[in-house]
């Protein structure tokens, strides 16, 4: 087959890329890993949440947030020469995978006119309710979720004469003999497949679905994450590997990834938990072992997901009591679909949970002990905290948990998407070694390495509109030329 651009990956990075290329004028080629019913990757299944103000509007700490979590102990030197002009950085600067402030820039510049884009193609976007009780930013979310986005851009793009051939994974880059892009290799139903092309924009998500690159990556207690929706298991990094294999330099961090506290029970799509700061976390031993109040949860949760990844068998248990019911609307946060485990006593509790009872009576009982009277606020930080020397501190929310009835919710840390990925250019143009384009070859999405050590909430799914509307306009251009 023949194509102007092919594209790899069917989520909103994929699509977005496709229908900005197509507006350009170009012949587009989408690949696709799963079935029709299942194509949009992570976004088919998120809620698709968004770090804006409006949709003109990014949120006032969306670069700095940013700014804060570009890397570990960065050099200096580096961070200054990386204050001057984009085409006076050297080599080592362009290609070095900590999260460089001409990406953020662009991202941040492009974030509203983008979705001021999708609107023209139907997708409508409002500030809902999500899952948050507590809150430290602004987000909005498109109606319907990813979902309608997934559908609404790909049923515009099949329409309009793109090919999207689902069941067919991509498995290297096709090149020339002077080392040029030139097309993709890949396998669908009907056995091996080249599609040459001049263009080919990477969108096939991270490798959250890739045990094995997990375990290279991210180490050994890889074995008790799993990707928190059913579109992370498409996600095996196939992308991010055949372009390392031809000279791209890494980007992100690959030794981490975005934390999500999930219940084990549920298959549900993101069966998130998110009332432990109301509660207490406690782990097999039956013990606390880390603050699950320091501030509000949506700033909070993945850090203290990657304690409970650290507890032995990689799980903790929320522990909660009646008065769970004095925080309004607090089952928002819960989206398993799996009922709480109840007790009318904590030694029954510590029963069904498989605990040890005087263990876990003992630490409700220190805990208990440690907490201050005062006035409770469920809707802010309220510093309502555990007395001074009681060790893990809670700072906010600590109240006693002694009204039966009992419950819990087992907790474990899901894979959203991993951090590790490839560098790019403000134009989404993949670099090499020395920070050159590889001519030919665009990364959006998950397959860019952008996040370092903590995500930038509510900005994935905006990451792979931004880039992949970049991408494929880019691309759309170049292959004209």
């Amino acid at each position: 087959m023949e194509s102007d651009i092919v594209i790899v990956g069917c989520g909103i990075s994929g699509l977005t890329a496709a229908v900005s290329a197509m507006e350009a004028g170009a012949n587009v080629t989408l690949l696709e890993r799963s079935c029709k019913e299942d194509r949009g990757g992570n976004t088919r299944w998120t809620e698709a949440t968004l770090r804006m103000k409006n949709v003109g509007e990014v949120a006032d700490d969306f670069e700095s947030h940013f700014a804060e979590n570009a890397g570990h102990h960065l050099d200096p030197e580096l961070i200054k020469a990386s204050g001057s002009s984009y085409e006076d950085w050297g080599s080592i600067v362009k290609a070095h995978p900590f999260t460089d402030p001409e990406l953020i820039s662009t991202f941040s510049d492009e974030a509203g006119p983008t979705l001021e884009w999708l609107q023209t193609y139907g997708v409508r976007f409002d500030s809902m309710p999500g899952y948050f009780i507590t809150t430290s930013t602004s987000r909005i979310v498109p109606l319907g979720g990813g979902l309608a986005v997934v559908e609404t851009l790909a049923d515009w793009i099949e329409k309009n004469g793109a090919n999207i051939r689902y069941e067919t994974t991509a498995t290297s880059l096709y090149m020339d003999e002077g080392g040029m892009v030139c097309g993709i290799k890949a396998r669908g139903p009907e056995g091996p497949l080249l599609i040459k092309a001049p263009k080919v924009i990477l969108a096939s998500g991270g490798f959250q679905g890739n045990y094995e690159m997990q375990a290279r990556y991210i180490g050994p207690r890889s074995r008790y994450i799993r990707p928190v929706a059913r579109g992370g298991y498409y996600d095996r990094g196939e992308g991010i590997e055949m372009a390392l294999k031809v000279g791209a330099a890494g980007g992100g961090d690959f030794t981490s990834f975005h934390a999500e506290p999930i219940d084990p029970r549920s298959g549900a799509p993101e069966p998130i938990v998110l009332v432990f700061n109301y509660g207490i976390l406690v782990n097999r031993q039956a013990k606390r072992f880390v603050d699950e109040a320091p501030a509000s949860v949506d700033a909070t949760y993945e850090a203290i997901t990657r304690e409970i990844l650290e507890q032995p068998q990689g799980i903790a248990y929320t522990i909660l009591d009646s008065k769970i019911n004095d925080v309004p609307n607090w089952q928002r946060s819960v989206r398993t679909d799996q009922q709480p485990i109840m007790a009318s006593s904590l030694e029954e509790l510590a029963e069904k949970l498989e605990l040890d009872v005087q263990a876990l009576t003992d630490t409700v009982e220190a805990y208990n002990t440690a907490c201050i009277e005062g006035p409770f606020d469920p809707l802010r930080p309220d510093g309502l905290r555990t007395e001074q020397g009681y060790l893990p501190s809670k700072r906010n929310w600590a109240r006693s948990i002694d009204s039966p009835p009992f419950m819990a919710y087992p907790i474990i840390c899901g894979n959203c998407f991993t951090f590790g990925g490839l560098k790019v250019n403000s134009k989404s143009e993949v670099l090499d070694g020395d920070g050159r384009p590889i001519q030919g070859l665009y990364g959006v999405g998950e397959v860019i390495g952008m996040y370092q050590g903590t995500y930038t909430g509510a900005t994935s799914v905006l990451r792979g509109s931004v880039f992949g509307r970049i991408a494929g306009r880019n691309a759309a251009s170049k292959s004209r030329r």
